[in-house]
């Protein structure tokens, strides 16, 4: 089953807002797609799901996930309390032509200028089809998110220009890491080492941490961070 993509944000958000309390079953059901039974080997499925249920279109990878709309979707699993359960992919990095690079153009800003974040209720325990789908959340970062994701941004570009990869770990960064990224660990891409000479390297992605994106649903949602009672209702 094929959906239009969506003609507006408004539009995007009803969808959006439609899927929210429905299992992650019902709507595979609709679409007539079979569930796995778990995601260890079927890693993005549910954000798959919820893409083409929302009618993303299929198109470049470095650009949002609705890219008429200007908006990137984000399924984000998180516990009964709101926290979410892992760190988020943004896209993949380009470790060979930082030099060239910049903030405003780059494919990070893109995908993170408006993002819809998708909750989805994430137990131990619970299969993938009996997750609960949560309430949409149009997010654009202000002016002190941006600020972090610009800084971050500029360091890890900065060590990647330097050759520092080899000490570049998901430690540093406040907002925004750097993780390894790749089919398997042995995928490797263009990437210069600390003497400036062209090597290849394992591949590497831009990552979203945990913290960061729990303090954009506890705004987002008008929660606070008083205590961990808070929740993400779907």
């Amino acid at each position: 089953m094929l959906v239009a993509p969506p003609q507006s944000v408004a539009e995007l958000m009803e969808r959006g807002i439609q899927l929210s309390g429905r299992l992650v079953s019902d709507v595979a059901a609709d679409l007539d797609w079979q569930v796995p039974a778990d995601l260890r080997r079927a890693k993005g499925f549910i954000g798959r799901l919820l893409e083409t249920a929302l009618g993303a279109p299929e198109g470049n990878a470095q650009a949002p996930d609705f890219p008429a709309l200007g908006v990137e979707l984000k399924t984000i699993p998180i516990r009964a309390d709101g926290r979410p359960v892992e760190s988020t992919w943004v896209t993949r990095a380009s470790l060979h032509d930082a030099a060239e690079q910049r903030w405003e153009s780059s494919a990070v800003h893109a995908k993170l200028r408006c993002v819809l974040w998708i909750p989805v209720l994430t137990e131990p325990g619970v299969p993938p089809a009996d997750r609960r789908i949560g309430s949409p959340l149009l997010w654009r970062p202000d002016s002190v998110e941006e600020a972090m994701l610009r800084r971050d941004w500029h360091d890890l570009m900065e060590r990647i220009l330097h050759g520092e990869l080899a000490d570049l770990d998901a430690k540093v960064g406040d907002a925004l890491q750097l993780r390894p990224k790749g089919a398997t660990a042995q995928e490797r891409t263009h990437a210069v080492d600390i003497d400036g000479r062209p090597v290849m390297a394992q591949a590497r992605g831009f990552y979203l941490r945990a913290s960061f994106t729990r303090g954009v649903l506890l705004r987002g949602f008008g929660l606070a961070e008083r205590s961990t009672s808070a929740t993400v209702s779907p």
